[in-house]
């Protein structure tokens, strides 16, 4: 795994935001693949053991959403919980993981933000810039912003605003179930994010790809085919 950007993660609070403030100029919010070409997706989550960072990536087949492969990995954490910084505890982790797949992704997405983040740099973005893939934003809540309710039918949003700009979708996944937050990670536009993110949604209000990852991060077995394959 090759690293198009490479900094130091124990940096200060200061520094941290110095950073990300550079790195979200370099974010490139237009679709620059081909969606029909994608045939593996990712998802990403990360945990938290005391002072350890337990990160899983799980590859999926696309569009069949059928596991490929998983990786995970433990990171002792080196930066404080400061709101707005998670990627500098989660981001060894994520990294550490992803180098262990034996199939690299055509696309990723995160369980967390991407450009609704105050500096427009959540860990998709962060970690897609870094490596210069697509990336995608996929959150359980919101970070910040404002929105209207979505409609109440499967694909339904509403657009998130952070001052004037907005900065993602309010997506509803299901009928009855609360909306979910899609946000372009890097290399990719919000309607293509909201796309794919729908359509790795099956019967639940998560997305596979999320709702895999964190079961793996947590340590349960990973479905492949008929089988079922320890993986701790």
């Amino acid at each position: 795994m090759k690293l198009a950007v490479s900094h130091p993660w124990d940096l200060s609070v200061e520094e941290a935001r110095a950073l990300q403030a550079r790195l979200a100029a370099q974010v490139i919010a237009e679709l620059t693949f081909d969606p029909a070409a994608i045939q593996t997706i990712a998802g990403i989550d990360v945990g938290f053991r005391g002072e350890i960072a337990r990160a899983a990536v799980v590859v999926l087949r696309f569009p069949s959403l059928e596991p490929l492969d998983s990786a995970c990995a433990e990171v002792p954490i080196t930066f404080p919980y400061v709101p707005g910084l998670l990627a500098f505890r989660e981001g060894p982790s994520v990294l550490a993981a992803l180098e262990r797949l034996s199939t690299w992704p055509d696309l990723l997405i995160f369980d967390a933000q991407g450009r609704a983040h105050p500096r427009r740099l959540g860990l998709a973005s962060h970690l897609g810039v870094i490596l210069d893939w697509p990336s995608i934003g996929c959150a359980k809540s919101r970070l910040i912003g404002v929105h209207d309710p979505p409609g109440d039918a499967a694909g339904d949003w509403a657009p998130l605003y952070d001052g004037e700009e907005m900065v993602g979708a309010v997506l509803r996944t299901r009928p009855g179930v609360q909306p979910i937050y899609v946000s372009i990670g890097h290399r990719v536009d919000l309607p293509t994010a909201i796309e794919f993110v729908l359509r790795c949604t099956r019967h639940h209000r998560l997305p596979e790809t999320t709702r895999y990852a964190h079961q793996v991060a947590a340590g349960e077995e990973l479905p492949i085919g008929q089988q079922q394959l320890r993986l701790f």
